[in-house]
């Protein structure tokens, strides 16, 4: 089994950045099937250009993390779309969630939601924190020009919110882990 851990979620998010994956870009034909392949209703041409959150579940599975692809907390979609990491995020208590905290400091292994990156819009992208740098962060990317990339932003307005899951964290829907405690005094 996997030793889930922020740290090694970026190792192996960096590792996966410069494979790299891609989608149907330069005349190459996509190799985002890894990356596709949990989401059952999903397919490599819809995948194409759309794909930065499923790099970061992709990822997270990888690193060892038990997160289903959609958790009842997400309302919206599974978690191959932005909206749902956060609705992820702010429902499951045991995760958290910083947004406008100024005495907030990522670290590496951190997920990191953006704003208006790519449209003017709202949860545009997503990406994990490789490393905190004096007014950036270096961070591990899916779907950048649909390739997977690692990039250097600035830590300003773009950053809309930064998610960091607890080493070990293992994702229990309600009525599982309520038979679960229910067994044990069985």
């Amino acid at each position: 089994m996997k030793q889930a851990t922020r740290e090694y979620l970026a190792r192996v998010a960096k590792d996966m950045a410069q494979v790299p994956l891609h989608g149907a870009v330069d005349g190459l034909a996509s190799n985002l099937a890894v990356i596709v392949k949990p989401f059952p209703t999903w397919d490599i041409r819809e995948a194409d250009g759309l794909w930065c959150a499923a790099f970061v579940y992709y990822c997270c599975i990888e690193a060892g993390f038990e997160i289903p692809i959609r958790p009842d907390e997400c309302t919206t979609c599974h978690l191959a779309g932005c909206i749902a990491w956060e609705e992820f995020a702010t429902g499951d208590p045991r995760i958290e969630y910083h947004k406008d905290e100024a005495d907030f400091v990522p670290e590496a292994g951190d997920i990191v939601l953006y704003d208006r990156v790519f449209e003017d819009q709202e949860h545009d992208h997503i990406g994990i924190v490789l490393e905190k740098r004096e007014n950036t962060i270096l961070a591990a990317e899916g779907n950048v020009n649909n390739r997977s990339v690692i990039i250097e932003r600035p830590a300003d307005a773009h950053i809309r919110a930064y998610i960091r899951i607890p080493d070990g964290y293992r994702y229990r829907e309600t009525g599982q882990s309520d038979l679960w405690r229910s067994c044990i005094s069985c």
